[in-house]
């Protein structure tokens, strides 16, 4: 149980700026885990959201009905990321409820782990469809419905916003993790390509790096006393994450505030990427 006065329980408690009022935003992997807590920040950002989720539906229904009661409108679209046919569906039955889109949160993604002598092709290409491919045609979509609907100043500066989840594994090495780490480091240099050649239309695209976040996908890192206290050495802030913690980082990223900010990656990993087995001098 999270300490009620730890730095992330009082975090937790500050209501989000109004930094989204009229927008409409996409999610995808929003059912559970960080795109569940980041649908429901941008709610509390002012969004109306669209939540994209794939498997059983109830993860997604119970989100719908928390941004309902945030008093934002939420849809809920069954949509696999790694099929092309699937995402564009999806964008189009978006922009039929919500008329457009000014923010997309590429998150949808997944592991499966292997020695790497013993990895087989199925897992690498299950990861790379969905945590790579997926983000490739999400984005692709935002970007050219951005362009179709042009500029909305009355709403946000910018044409458009788009957010790639990614990982510290982009840049730290992970083994027995090899899809997974050149999937992320794949986003990087994806996101950085595609932010490049749309910035002179005014749509940004930066990406949000988490380290170790308090989610079902790794919850054997911190689910006991002992793995906690193991992980921790790995965090010099003394702390693991909370989805809050990068649902408020991706807000910030697909506001107003940010307007200047485009092709970077935001770690929000309390220093994981410090290196702390090198704090002393290695």
């Amino acid at each position: 149980m999270t300490d009620t006065n730890s730095p992330a329980a009082r975090l937790a408690q500050r209501p989000y700026a109004q930094t989204l009022t009229g927008h409409k935003a996409l999610v995808t992997g929003a059912s559970s885990g960080i795109g569940r807590a980041t649908a429901l920040g941008l709610a509390r950002a002012g969004a109306d959201v669209v939540i994209n989720y794939i498997g059983p539906a109830a993860g997604a229904e119970e989100v719908a009905q928390e941004i309902t009661a945030l008093g934002r409108r939420a849809l809920t679209i069954a949509a696999d990321v790694a099929q092309e046919d699937a995402v564009e569906q999806m964008f189009a039955t978006a922009l039929r409820e919500f008329g457009t889109l000014h923010a997309v949160v590429s998150n949808a993604g997944l592991q499966r782990d292997s020695g790497f002598t013993e990895m087989t092709l199925e897992q690498w290409n299950t990861v790379m469809a969905v945590n790579l491919t997926g983000q490739f045609l999400t984005t692709r979509a935002a970007v050219r419905e951005f362009k179709r609907r042009g500029p909305q100043e009355d709403i946000t500066i910018a044409l458009g916003k788009i957010v790639c989840m990614s990982s510290v594994h982009q840049v730290i090495p992970w083994g027995g993790h090899v899809n997974y780490a050149a999937s992320k480091g794949g986003i990087n240099m994806m996101m950085r390509s595609i932010a490049q050649e749309v910035a002179p239309l005014h749509i940004r695209v930066n990406a949000v790096a988490p380290g170790a976040i308090r989610t079902p996908i790794n919850h054997d890192a911190w689910a006991t006393p002992e793995a906690y206290q193991a992980l921790l050495k790995l965090i010099p802030n003394g702390r693991i994450g909370e989805p809050d913690d990068i649902a408020r980082a991706v807000a910030w990223l697909l506001s107003d505030d940010s307007d200047y900010v485009t092709g970077a990656t935001l770690y929000v990993d309390g220093g994981m990427t410090l290196y702390p087995g090198f704090a002393t001098g290695g």
